[in-house]
């Protein structure tokens, strides 16, 4: 009964959203994962991007100023994720905040002798747990010029990983799906990059190492923005990708 009646209240107030389909194309024009959705794929994207304006809150950090255009590519690119599974994997959260560079947060760092000094952290993004995402601009922007980089998507992966208690890397899987064959696969995947790295030419950003989570981040961007470099060289997680999202980015019109 409640989900009836969200989705009445929601579809009357997408009626009235001054929203027009011209408007979402000059927005999204320039990011290129987005034309990978055409006919009646396009029109769902669309759309879920819309509902996912009525759903979320945008604000801007300090005294940005946050358009509507800023608005509906960071929700395309966030509807994108999500085109295999629905929009209600993305609830029990409001907020979206958005700095137009790179902001300051607090952090705790540890030194090597083990003393804790208190540092603000600078960062293009980060998704709390129950709570806000936040985003730099000029980051989102990055991702028009920034092949296998997008900090909507990075940020959004943390989000769905966190629904499992926790941005460990280990989303809630779909009945089905074996998660040791989960572990196992993104763990092999781990120690390859790692090994890269050593030789300095690791195939995805080496942040991925900083943590589970982060891999599981990182490697849903280079899904989503690079998947042809992804599936050639890490096959098998890219297979367990595309059943988790739902989706086949390579194989998409």
């Amino acid at each position: 009964m409640f989900d009836r009646t969200r989705l009445w209240l929601e579809n009357r107030r997408l009626a009235r959203l001054p929203v027009t389909r011209a408007q979402w194309e000059d927005a999204i024009a320039d990011w290129a994962p987005a034309r990978r959705y055409q006919g009646e794929r396009r029109e769902r994207l669309f759309q879920q991007t819309l509902r996912f304006l009525l759903r979320k809150e945008f604000r801007g950090g300090g005294d940005f100023q946050v358009t509507p255009a800023m608005e509906l590519k960071i929700a395309t690119m966030a509807v994108v994720m999500i085109m295999g599974l629905d929009l209600g994997w993305y609830d029990g959260w409001y907020t979206v905040i958005v700095y137009e560079d790179a902001f300051v947060t607090p952090g705790d760092e540890m030194d090597e002798f083990g003393i804790v000094h208190s540092e603000g952290r600078v960062l293009a993004g980060e998704a709390w747990d129950r709570g806000p995402v936040l985003l730099s601009w000029q980051d989102v922007q990055a991702a028009s010029s920034e092949p296998g980089f997008n900090v909507v998507l990075h940020e959004m992966a943390h989000k769905l990983d966190m629904r499992s208690g926790g941005a460990n890397g280990a989303p809630p899987l779909h009945h089905g799906m074996d998660a040791r064959l989960w572990h196992d696969t993104f763990t092999r995947a781990w120690s390859a990059l790692e090994q890269a790295e050593r030789e300095g030419e690791p195939f995805l950003d080496p942040y991925a190492l900083q943590d589970p989570g982060e891999f599981f981040a990182v490697i849903t961007e280079s899904f989503f923005e690079t998947p042809e470099p992804l599936e050639q060289i890490l096959p098998e997680v890219y297979g367990q990708l595309a059943l988790f999202y739902r989706q086949d980015p390579l194989h998409a019109h």
